[in-house]
């Protein structure tokens, strides 16, 4: 049964008459901040939504509120769901900011849980509740705008074609062997390839960093791999077949695991395809570039994308917009399924900014990639007086002329800290690597850090007068 806010049941004012002073002043504020009854309803209906009874039936669940709380806390801190447990049951303050009390502390696996089921729609609706009380209370009014994009990273190694061949058959082997062990060894066991799979990739490994070997042994030790993997993929066919006919004639908890494996496999079998198609193309053909490259096959959503970085210049992740207001509140993220050229998205930033405060910027500011002639038509159609997109490339004396102007150059100054906020949101909230799984995950990690950020950033300002 879901519950909003946990009962009222606290004895530390007699335990601890004077524990409200171990609070630290921002955390104090953020407490008031967040204690809104339409955050808590939000969580309360997407948790209503877990199982079709939730609302009425069931023992009493975590409340809606120390669930919201709980997040906050987590990635406030960019501790692990094993520290926030430990943390909040060993803390008077978080126990007093997550309104646990004496109350029993949620474990770690039931706020994971529980936070799964909050997907990116029900982040973003927080998100924008968040920004409408910091518009509410004087923090943020929307007359500026910056626009930024950045790559978050998935939990994943640097993917190379015989690391990922290696992971392929490992999976395949590790799903296969679970099958065998459920409906029994069929005319032949399967067979278990990870020793030599594993040599070949610590030679394929040995032989790259050798300029003398690299043009030579590589390829056949690729040709080796590959066909590890092909006789992995005839057994995984074979085990298909083996499991389809056998469905009929196990018990129901047998048929349930088998079909959760066998659906284990439908998933990974083709990546691996893919991994041998891409393999064979850069080593038999030389092509770098082929469309829709396996960067993981344990998050397959993975982009290699260029930044232009010369310390990293090919970053493995989902590229990420972050758009700024005043007084460094993000109002605006996204996080795109396929990486789009930052042209495209100078308009959108401006009509999520417009939805948001019902009004133009009277200054929009972004880097080069935004820049082009039709961005600039729509933000002077949208009532925006002063865009500081500058051109790339060589310009006209008056083009010159007016990006030396006193305002464009403080705006540019000023749209600089858009990097600033950026680095803050991945050193200090995680944005760095994602931790959770999928591309949901990636967006729910990229939204609950924004929140920590911004309901940080509304702590810290004094409150108007």
């Amino acid at each position: 049964m879901v519950r909003r806010r946990q009962r009222e049941r606290s004895v530390w004012e007699v335990v601890l008459p004077d524990a409200d002073k171990l609070w630290p002043d921002a955390l104090r504020r953020m407490d008031r901040l967040i204690d809104d009854e339409a955050l808590a309803e939000v969580v309360a209906n997407a948790l209503e939504r877990r199982w079709p009874h939730s609302r009425r039936r069931g023992r009493p669940g975590t409340p809606a509120d120390v669930v919201l709380r709980m997040l906050v806390l987590k990635h406030l801190y960019r501790w692990s769901y094993t520290e926030l447990e430990q943390e909040v049951r060993a803390n008077l303050v978080y126990r007093a900011f997550a309104r646990i009390s004496c109350e029993v502390a949620p474990d770690a696996k039931t706020i994971l849980k529980i936070a799964q089921a909050l997907g990116p729609a029900v982040i973003q609706t927080l998100h924008r509740r968040v920004v409408e009380l910091a518009v509410r209370g004087g923090v943020v009014k929307g007359r500026r705008l910056r626009v930024d994009t950045t790559v978050i990273e998935t939990n994943i190694h640097y993917p190379t074609d015989s690391s990922l061949l290696t992971d392929g058959v490992r999976v395949a082997t590790r799903t296969l062997k679970k099958i065998e062990a459920a409906i029994g060894r069929g005319r032949r066991a399967v067979r278990n390839r990870m020793r030599s799979v594993t040599r070949r990739g610590l030679e394929i490994m040995y032989a790259a960093r050798s300029p003398k070997t690299r043009e030579g042994l590589g390829p056949q030790l690729s040709a080796v791999a590959r066909h590890d993997a092909r006789a992995v993929l005839r057994d995984a066919d074979t085990m298909t077949r083996r499991v389809r006919r056998r469905l009929r004639a196990v018990d129901d908890r047998t048929r349930r695991r088998m079909t959760g494996l066998q659906a284990r496999l439908r998933t990974i079998i083709p990546l691996i395809r893919r991994v041998i198609a891409q393999t064979e193309q850069r080593v038999l053909h030389g092509d770098t570039h082929v469309p829709d490259k396996v960067m993981s096959l344990f998050e397959p959503h993975t982009e290699g994308i260029r930044k232009g970085k010369l310390v990293k210049p090919t970053e493995f992740g989902k590229l990420v917009t972050i758009q700024e207001a005043e007084h460094q509140i993000v109002t605006a993220y996204a996080v795109h399924a396929e990486r789009p050229a930052d042209q495209t998205l100078w308009v959108p930033a401006l009509d999520a900014h417009q939805q948001i405060f019902h009004r133009a910027p009277h200054l929009a500011a972004a880097d080069r990639g935004f820049a082009s002639a039709a961005n600039e038509k729509a933000a002077t159609t949208r009532g925006v007086r002063r865009m500081v997109l500058p051109r790339p490339g060589p310009n006209t004396p008056a083009r010159r002329a007016h990006e030396r102007q006193r305002w464009f150059r403080r705006g540019q100054r000023w749209r600089v800290g858009c990097e600033g906020r950026v680095s803050v949101l991945k050193r200090r909230h995680g944005l760095h690597r994602c931790l959770y799984h999928g591309l949901a995950g990636t967006e729910r990690w990229v939204g609950l850090g924004v929140i920590a950020n911004n309901l940080l950033v509304i702590a810290a300002r004094p409150a108007p007068p």
